[in-house]
């Protein structure tokens, strides 16, 4: 018998008729998995059946997410469910064997969850220079956008062009206020120090903008 594995994702709505199906078909359920990522828990089933061994992910549930137990259907797997909830912090519901988050006893909640301090720095410097590329790509489409609109206005009726440049300021004024008013919501709902240091690195941002353009 030829054996083969292969990966499929699996949308978390679909775990338990997924189970379903494949217990229908005959297939024999090998176990669950859960890796952690930045994004979440990915959660791992993996079936078998004449020599196939299919593994199906859920991407990225989120922590404290929850899905469908499938103990109904493989009652072996509340083992796994069980282990996953302590360790991961995914919850399950309609378990046919629930130890309420006593399936193991452990000194620290969700173990499998924590990052070295090393990782946390890692990933903050990827997330930092992620989003320098995204705001400097979202610049650069900014500025073709504004290059483009001018070419258009400049071949429209100077009439029209200056309608069209009116209410791009009002538009642009709004959105303007709009935020202000957003970020002085975020800004009162913060610790005060917080909220200060907030407030003085926007200001230091926005005069060297200012210098930069004089």
């Amino acid at each position: 018998m030829e054996f083969t594995q292969g990966f499929a994702p699996l949308e978390d709505a679909q775990v338990h008729e997924e189970a379903q199906r494949r217990r229908a078909d005959g297939w024999r359920y090998v176990q669950m998995l859960a890796v952690n990522r930045d994004e979440g828990v990915d959660v791992i089933y993996s079936y078998m059946k004449d020599g196939a061994l299919e593994n199906l992910v859920v991407e990225a549930v989120p922590h404290d997410g929850k899905l469908e137990s499938i103990s109904d259907v493989y009652l072996e797997s509340f083992v796994c469910e069980n282990e996953i909830h302590d360790l991961f912090g995914i919850g399950f519901s309609g378990l046919a064997i629930d130890f309420l988050g006593n399936f193991y006893r452990l000194s620290t909640e969700k173990p499998m969850t924590i990052i070295s301090p090393e990782q946390l720095a890692r990933r903050e410097k990827e997330a930092k220079a992620k989003a320098a590329a995204a705001a400097k790509a979202a610049a650069q489409t900014q500025e073709q956008n504004a290059e483009d609109m001018e070419a258009k206005l400049a071949a429209m009726d100077p009439e029209k062009a200056a309608k069209v440049r009116a209410a791009m300021e009002a538009k642009a004024a709004k959105e303007k206020k709009q935020a202000e008013a957003d970020l002085e919501a975020k800004l009162a709902g913060m610790d005060p120090e917080k909220a200060a240091k907030v407030r003085a690195a926007m200001e230091a941002k926005a005069a060297k903008a200012e210098k930069e353009v004089r």
